[in-house]
Parts: structure tokens; C-alpha cells; sequence
């Protein structure tokens, strides 16, 4: 649970930019890479964190334009990280208008519990924290590089004239 809204900020800064890194580096025909046909497609999951951003955040009454929740999934991974972009954008934007250190404090009906905002956000954090990690695991089975997030990943250490580690 987030303290202060500027710890929040510093800590989405990262967590929203390796997202946008992730989402940037989706191509088209990778949207439909699958773990199983029961199981969400690549572009479903990444169309899935961005539409949680309006979907949950409006649980606390933020006012914000972002992509509905109701929306379709687009066929082009142009199209989703701009979505991401844009929808991220705005919700920073609307914390540092409309709510104080204090707004952290407020509860808030989610799913049927009273959550503090403040909680709301730590939950928003590490649910966009989970879904990037089973997005790396399509991105390698549909042939794609996967950005660093908490360190280098295996292609930015080749870049570095080293290898990974395995641990």
C-alpha cells in the first residue's frame, strides 16, 4: 500500500515504462501467440492491462479518458501500445489533479470489499506486474526479443558482449 501519492508516481514511472517497452516490442502476428486455446492470446492479455487501468480506477471515482473495459481487442500491436500510452497518460494526469496524500486513506467498494485507495494502487501494480510476466513467456514462444524489465534480458546481455546468467 502506497504511503504518499509521489511514492506511487516514482514507483508506476517504472513499472508503467517497462510495460510500455513490452507492449512496443508486440508485432502484429505475435497478438495471437496462445498458451492454449482456453487460455488468453498475447494481444488479449495486453488488451487486458490496459482496460483494467479505466475498469479499476473508476471503482475509486478517478475521472479520466482512458480505453473502456468494454472494448475490443485491436488487431494491431501499433494500436494497443498506444492505447497503453495514452490511457497511462491520462491517469497519472488525473492522480496528481485529483487526489492528495490524503485521498490514499479513502475506502472504496472493489469487488464487493472496502479497499483503500492506496491499496487500490499496490493491487493495480501487481496485477499489471503478473500479466507482463506471462506476456515475456508468449513473447519468447512467438520468436520475439524480450526488453530487460528488473535487469537485462537474455538479448541485452548479448548486446552487453556477455551472457546471462542462468540462476
Amino acid at each position: 500500500m502506497y504511503k504518499t501519492i509521489e511514492e506511487f508516481l516514482i514507483n508506476w514511472g517504472h513499472e508503467s515504462g517497462s510495460t510500455q517497452k513490452i507492449l512496443d516490442a508486440l508485432t502484429d502476428n505475435s497478438l495471437e501467440q496462445e498458451v492454449s486455446p482456453e487460455d488468453r492470446t498475447l494481444g488479449r492479455i495486453a488488451w487486458h492491462i490496459i482496460t483494467t487501468l479505466s475498469e479499476m480506477m473508476s471503482r475509486t471515482g478517478l475521472d479520466f479518458e482512458a480505453t473502456s473495459h468494454e472494448s475490443t481487442v485491436p488487431i494491431t500491436a501499433a494500436e494497443i501500445a498506444g492505447a497503453y500510452r495514452s490511457s497511462n497518460d491520462a491517469m497519472v494526469a488525473a492522480i496528481k489533479e485529483q487526489w492528495t496524500d490524503e485521498s490514499l486513506n479513502e475506502l472504496k467498494e472493489m469487488y464487493g470489499e472496502q479497499w483503500s485507495i492506496g491499496r487500490v494502487l499496490g493491487i493495480l501494480t501487481a496485477h499489471q506486474t503478473h500479466h507482463r510476466g506471462q506476456m515475456t513467456v508468449l513473447m519468447r514462444q512467438a520468436g520475439l526479443s524480450v526488453p530487460g524489465v528488473y535487469g537485462p534480458s537474455r538479448e541485452e546481455w548479448a548486446v552487453f558482449g556477455g551472457e546471462a546468467p542462468i540462476v
